[in-house]
């Protein structure tokens, strides 16, 4: 299924509007063009979000979308060569803008790249015309969302009575111990899972319970939809209220003062189930309706997919669903699938059944689906047959019911966190967790972000900022805060989904399964390396992904093959790799955005053709222990944002890392022979993040340098024996800098009292340094300052111990300061 056309066709109008305005395309003479393809792209994106919604029901539609998106993806490609040969040209003919413009829009532009651009954007008008009268669907209208009832049988439900005693419980608290100012006489509970986890299950069990029943005068279960309509909403609740269906003829306020009539001295419980609105002010309207005049012990109960959600509506801790266990979910299956007792009968089919039950990954929707389709069936060969397939593959239209709530959760996002989430189909299920850094330069160099919408905002802000969001809407999980980037995993059945989402567009490959790889497919996962599976990739030209785990080694054959056939690629992750020198033919790439080469300890050099990377913005060279020599003009590579770098270098050679300007983040690691930092300071002028680890040699005083203005937002010293302060350059970061680490520095004597004027200072964190005996006077003077983490230092420890430590008095301002 593709949700995904509209938001590229937005991306392509967007880049279409930009181009068409630059003077290139009066040079090339193709402005009528891109101006007629921007019309023709306009007019498709209008029937897009209709179209998406529609396809569900009609496979011709689904067949159109797809074959659009292709033609969409084809124009990028063709599109990102204006921003390619823009770049190109400003390292060839200098940084200066007058001299760059001029130059670009000279008689020296090829006459071929000239020709090629003009024909190309003719063909893709051609393709999107005879697409565009080809669209010939039938019309079977919008789907409506289903609703839920408050009825469950008990007996039904199986392990979630823990939970269950939880709700009731917050549910009988009759005082406001729990309750915020704002909502009087009134609690908010969220109840808080991703789809299918059995949020709604819980609330018909809690809402049925005699318990529950006996202490409310009034319940009312509410099903609400994505919209959140408060007029809707205030006429459904007070027609529960009353027992009886309302008129839409009343307005808003006739039915606002009916409903306070209706509650008013009541203790109630209003069941509001799927909410998805993020409208604060559409929530006040409503609960500022709902709690006018309730009595003491009124409960709302809230379900959710969303974090935010919770945290908007909620006042006291949410109750967060995980997983069933494999035991309760194998109950569950055995209810669904066997007529009682007869799995007794069936010991083979109960055995598979316990396989299907671990695919499920505790997730009861998953669980109950498979089981209904089983049901009563006794032919191994059916049971196989799902034990042995992906969950998604059990409906070949792609829509049926596997996995209803998580399509659901994924229609509902907005266009930007779509687009993020199914680029995570690159993601391989055989990773046990994930970098968020990673998954961030991953949609950077697919170009989903954008900072247009946030501001002044980093990109890098920007893709974190969408990363939090998917993980409060739980479609990422077990998130755990590294303070300089987040470790993570998504449950199987996420992976399954965002498979789903993206089928066709993304692939992973090993030599069973070489045969089935889509013509136009855009992302390789590459599980084995063989000559299968070099023949397959011969006949693909349009891949823009390639990702091999670090178990698979990459020759020297294999990463010619990938270079010479895919010229559009933007992501290669090739962690490691055996090659000694890299092919000069790795500067072919003009569209490489992402490389990653992380512990490819065979590589000793980088070929200078590198350097003609120019699109490149992250690269990952750390743990390359045997890297000996860094290309020389490396400061070509304008656009690079992202690096993780080791080498065997003494000291960085002159025009080098040192000359990046753009550089956001730098990560220095595991140089063992490494001296000094690279004399020109000006890649410091942009930096946000610098880590620098274990580096025994290096010398972080930088002689003759004057304190210059910094950017640093994000500061790790870890591995520096040698180190007994903090060299004064760092001051610099005075105003910017928000979280320090510091660590493995086993001389570290003392920290400067110049740091106590960090005024943006949010995380201090301290580790294995144990001549470190106090902290600087004038603490206090961090107001910023949230978390302070202290380990391994033993002195220091004892000094700052709660209230009788003598540097406690320092600190006590500070919320959250621990220990090992």
């Amino acid at each position: 299924m593709d949700d995904l056309a509209f938001s590229l066709a937005n991306r392509l109008i967007e880049k279409l509007i930009s181009i068409a305005s630059e003077e290139i395309c009066l040079a090339w003479g193709v402005k009528a063009n891109v101006q007629k393809l921007g019309r023709t792209m306009s007019t498709i994106k209008d029937v897009l979000l209709d179209a998406e919604e529609k396809q569900a029901h009609n496979s011709e539609l689904r067949s159109w979308l797809q074959q659009l998106k292709d033609v969409f993806l084809d124009a990028e490609d063709l599109l990102d060569a204006f921003e390619c040969e823009a770049l190109r040209r400003q390292v060839v003919h200098g940084s200066g803008t007058n001299r760059k413009v001029r130059h670009f829009f000279s008689r020296s532009n090829p006459v071929a790249f000239r020709l090629r651009v003009g024909h190309g954007i003719k063909k893709i008008r051609e393709r999107l015309h005879e697409l565009k009268d080809d669209k010939n669907f039938a019309d079977h209208g919008r789907e409506n969302r289903n609703t839920t009832h408050s009825f469950v049988r008990a007996s039904e439900v199986i392990g979630r009575e823990t939970e269950k005693n939880k709700v009731v419980d917050l549910l009988m608290v009759q005082g406001n111990d729990h309750q915020s100012e704002d909502n009087g006489n009134v609690s908010v509970i969220p109840i808080v899972g991703f789809g299918g986890l059995g949020k709604t299950t819980l609330a018909k069990l809690v809402y049925n319970d005699e318990r529950v029943v006996g202490s409310f005068e009034l319940r009312m279960w509410q099903s609400v939809t994505v919209d959140f309509d408060v007029t809707r909403l205030t006429r459904e609740i007070l027609g529960s209220a009353l027992g009886t269906k309302i008129s839409e003829g009343s307005s808003l306020d006739q039915l606002q003062e009916q409903l306070r009539d209706a509650l008013k001295d009541k203790k109630f419980l209003l069941v509001l189930d799927d909410v998805w609105n993020e409208d604060c002010i559409k929530w006040s309207e409503l609960r500022d309706l709902l709690i006018e005049g309730a009595k003491v012990g009124t409960k709302i109960l809230v379900t959710t997919r969303n974090i935010s959600v919770a945290s908007i509506m909620g006042t006291v801790g949410n109750i967060n669903l995980d997983i069933l266990s494999f035991e309760d979910c194998l109950s569950l299956f055995v209810k669904c699938a066997f007529k009682e007792g007869q799995e007794r009968h069936h010991p083979s089919l109960y055995e598979m059944g316990k396989d299907i039950v671990r695919k499920c990954g505790g997730v009861p929707l998953a669980v109950k689906t498979l089981g209904s389709q089983l049901y009563s069936k006794t032919d191994e060969r059916q049971w196989r047959l799902i034990r042995d397939s992906e969950i998604w593959e059990l409906e070949r239209d792609g829509v049926g019911h596997i996995l209803p709530a998580l399509r659901v959760s994924y229609t509902q996002l907005p266009s930007h966190l779509k687009q993020c989430l199914a680029s995570c189909s690159i993601l391989s299920k055989n990773y046990i967790e994930f970098d968020s850094r990673e998954v961030i330069n991953h949609w950077m160099a697919h170009g989903i972000l954008e900072s247009r919408d946030h501001g002044n905002m980093e990109l890098e802000d920007v893709g974190e900022l969408y990363f939090k969001e998917l993980w409060e809407r739980s479609f990422f999980q077990n998130v755990n805060d590294h303070i300089f980037f987040y470790n993570f995993d998504m449950h199987d059945l996420i992976h399954d989904l965002v498979q789903l989402v993206t089928q066709g567009e993304s692939f992973t490959v090993d030599s069973a399964c070489t045969k089935g790889i889509p013509e136009n497919v855009r992302h390789l996962t590459i599980l084995e390396i063989g000559q299968n599976v070099s023949t397959a990739l011969q006949k693909l030209n349009k891949v823009r992904t390639i990702n091999v785990p670090s178990y698979i080694t990459i020759d020297g054959s294999f990463l010619c093959t990938c270079i010479s056939r895919f010229k559009y690629l933007r992501v290669l992750k090739f962690v490691n790799v055996s090659v000694e020198v890299l092919p000069n033919s790795i500067g072919s790439l003009k569209h490489l955005r992402s490389l990653d080469f992380y512990q490819s300890e065979g590589i000793t050099e980088l070929p200078n053709s590198f350097c003609k990377l120019q699109s490149l913005q992250s690269l990952s060279l750390g743990g390359c222990v045997n890297l000996e020599v860094l290309p020389r003009d490396m400061r070509k590579l304008i656009n690079l944002r992202y690096l993780e770098l080791t080498t065997k270098q003494s000291s960085f050679p002159e025009n080098g890392v040192g000359c990046l300007t753009s550089l956001r983040y730098l990560c220095i690691q595991d140089c063992s022979y490494l001296t000094c930092l690279p004399h020109d300071t000006s890649y410091l002028a942009s930096l946000c993040t610098l880590t620098i680890l274990n580096c025994k040699q290096l010398d972080l005083v930088m002689e003759n340098y004057q304190v210059i203005p910094l950017r640093l937002k994000k500061l790790g010293i870890v591995g520096f024996p040698r180190m007994v302060a903090l060299p004064e350059w760092f001051q610099g970061a005075t105003n910017t800098l928000q979280d320090l680490v510091i660590g493995d520095c086993e001389n570290l004597e003392a920290l400067p009292g110049w740091l106590t004027s960090f005024t943006s200072l949010r995380m201090v964190g301290l580790k294995s340094c144990p001549k470190l005996l106090s902290l600087p006077e004038k603490m206090h003077r961090l107001t910023a300052l949230t978390t302070l983490r202290i380990r391994k230092c033993p002195d220091l420890e004892r000094r700052c111990q709660r209230d009788t430590g003598e540097d406690w008095p320092k600190i006590s301002h500070v919320p959250n300061v621990d220990f090992e």
